[in-house]
């Protein structure tokens, strides 16, 4: 779910701007490759860096990243 919730959001902001994930990529100092492998369903971890270095490359922070109604309410992974 969460893995979901961090695709959602990376394409969102790219529409938001109007940008391709090959741009993004581009911007972020990633290979076009590690952000199409980020998109694939299958694949379940995203480290914190590559996240950071998206950031990055869109200019935000990471909790500009994270704080959204989508992340908010999550449910608690372990109960």
């Amino acid at each position: 779910m969460v893995k979901d919730t961090i695709v959602q959001r990376i394409q969102q902001l790219c529409a938001d701007r109007n940008i391709s994930y090959t741009e993004l990529a581009r911007i972020s100092g990633l290979t076009p490759s590690t952000i199409y492998s980020i998109l694939k369903p299958e694949r379940r971890d995203i480290s914190a860096i590559t996240i950071k270095k998206i950031c990055d490359g869109l200019s935000i922070t990471l909790s500009e990243f994270y704080t959204t109604p989508e992340f908010n309410n999550l449910e608690q992974e372990i109960k």
